[in-house]
């Protein structure tokens, strides 16, 4: 049987199209939440809607993947451990140190800070997760960050160093380690249970976990102002967002995955212009296209030796999977 190079390549290609759409989708909810964000100011306490969210979008999953889920409750006795240290990282830790580092560092550090994301998914998922750390991903990524630092520093990359480092920064650092370090985890602690699953239990823990951040914060009642946030906190960001970025870890792997992050300030900015009003300037456009060049170039398909196996092989074992 003859097999056709072109036909390969295209095919590949279309499994990387549509793989990156799942975690296209959580970049867009993330900008939305964005706009929820400004919108939470003064409404609701960071502790509140933190756990707020979780607790409901843990109810919400409740009746639709418990049963399921309580029936492989013994997969649950033996990974609990890497279950919970996901949640901890990925919807905790990340979350929490965040909020705390903008009391003591400026929005433009903090940007630059996320930018790192990519490089340090990268490079964890090279040495944890056994990951070709390949010139074009290290490039795609040193490129975004380049356009991300532009945009951030709004075309003066000098104001980055004017306010020096903040104990904030350190958060930051170690809170964007956190997420990076959650996506690397869960593609190398592959787990025999179902992503909606793996998903209904992280979100369990972390819930669990927001408790005592509950309890020592500022406590905010629910209220006809603040449910709308919440709602959108809950389902799209806690549930939607989460189960997509764990799709494109799965098929992408965490590295290129990570890529697509340097997507949401450009995300905001448009959000920021059409609803918000805030004006556009030369920067945005500078620093949105080198980050886009920089994902493309992450997410580019590099050529497969022969007898090599073929990337995206395993999405057999997402397709196969059920509630």
């Amino acid at each position: 049987m003859s097999s056709n190079p072109t036909s390969s390549t295209n095919d590949t290609a279309a499994i990387m199209t549509s793989a990156a759409l799942a975690p296209l989708l959580t970049v867009l909810i993330w900008s939305g939440n964005t706009v929820v964000t400004k919108a939470a100011a003064g409404v609701i306490s960071p502790g509140s809607i933190s756990f707020y969210r979780w607790l409901l979008a843990f109810l919400i999953l409740l009746p639709f993947v418990g049963p399921a889920a309580w029936r492989n409750r013994a997969l649950l006795n033996q990974y609990w451990l890497k279950i919970a240290t996901l949640g901890a990282l990925g919807m905790v830790i990340y979350q929490s140190l965040a909020y705390e580092a903008a009391k003591t560092t400026s929005a433009v550090n903090m940007g630059v800070i996320v930018a790192l994301m990519p490089l340090l998914s990268t490079l964890l998922a090279g040495v944890l997760a056994g990951e070709r750390l390949t010139a074009t991903t290290l490039a795609g990524g040193v490129i975004s960050l380049i356009g991300l630092i532009y945009l951030t520093s709004h075309g003066d990359p000098a104001t980055l160093l004017s306010g020096g480092f903040h104990i904030g920064d350190g958060l930051m650092i170690v809170a964007v380690l956190s997420n990076s370090l959650y996506g690397v985890m869960l593609k190398r602690w592959a787990m025999p249970l179902p992503m909606w699953q793996q998903l209904f239990w992280q979100i369990g823990f972390s819930t669990i976990l927001l408790i005592p951040v509950f309890l020592m914060g500022d406590i905010s009642p629910i209220t006809s102002a603040n449910l709308p946030l919440i709602l959108y906190a809950a389902i799209p960001t806690s549930l939607v967002a989460p189960l997509c970025w764990m799709i494109g870890i799965q098929k992408l792997g965490a590295a290129r995955t990570s890529l697509l992050i340097n997507l949401l300030p450009i995300v905001v900015a448009a959000l920021a212009w059409a609803v918000l009003g805030e004006q556009l300037h030369a920067y945005h456009a500078i620093g949105g296209a080198l980050a886009l060049i920089g994902v493309g170039i992450g997410l580019r398909q590099t050529k497969v030796a022969k007898g090599e196996e073929e990337p995206g092989a395993d999405q057999a074992a997402w397709e196969t999977e059920e509630v």
